[in-house]
């Protein structure tokens, strides 16, 4: 309990802190280049929820274009990722302004990964578990699968992980998303260039009743 509510949290404030001097030049240099390929804005900001279901702004750098079509609709996320956008999302490299989110507090290092706010009321009781805690900038679900694997078995480690916190646990998940990293695996599902939507649990799949 003193790990989960104190001592996780002075460690996000001090490697926070630490990368975000350390890793200056790089995301100094990953802003131009975003700039100048995908242009402005250089960072994606966007709502997403955290611990407790709270609302807070995500920030990760451009991955995407804003091409519409003639309605004025954006285009599938497979038209406008480009191939510069592939590569920072492979590397997760995208993920480095998240650090912020650390720092504020707004996110941990290891947690269920914050998604879309749409998905809300979508999740069952336990499903809503996963906001039990601080979202993370990766997680156990990330580490067993990341975009490769159902919504359902996302949502069950990620709740999990909320039941099962600990140190060890989540050194484990920092070295394994470090294999994952390298590897490249689990970045897309395999019908989407990032992941289909949530739509909800069908009920004779649920495990809340």
């Amino acid at each position: 309990m003193i790990y989960r509510r104190i001592v996780k949290r002075l460690i996000d404030i001090v490697l926070s802190l630490v990368a975000i001097i350390l890793l200056s030049p790089v995301l100094a240099v990953l802003a131009i280049l975003v700039r100048i390929k995908l242009g402005s804005p250089v960072i994606f900001r966007q709502q997403r929820p955290g611990y407790q279901g709270r609302i807070f702004g995500l920030m990760k750098f451009r991955t995407m274009t804003d091409e519409r079509d003639d309605n004025g609709e954006l285009l599938p996320d497979e038209v406008r990722l480009t191939d510069f956008g592939k590569k920072l999302r492979s590397t997760s490299l995208d993920e480095l302004p998240e650090f912020i989110n650390i720092l504020k507090g707004d996110m941990s290092f290891v947690g269920p990964r914050p998604l879309l706010v749409q998905y809300l009321p979508l999740y069952n009781e336990e499903q809503a578990h996963r906001h039990d805690v601080l979202p993370g900038l990766t997680g156990w679900a990330q580490v067993n699968g990341r975009n490769a694997i159902s919504w359902e078995q996302k949502f069950e480690y990620d709740v999990w992980y909320t039941r099962n916190i600990s140190f060890l646990l989540d050194l484990k998940i920092v070295f394994m998303t470090v294999g994952s990293v390298l590897k490249r695996s689990g970045i897309s599902s395999e019908t989407s260039a990032t992941m289909e939507f949530f739509t909800g649990t069908p009920a004779e799949d649920r495990n809340d009743e």
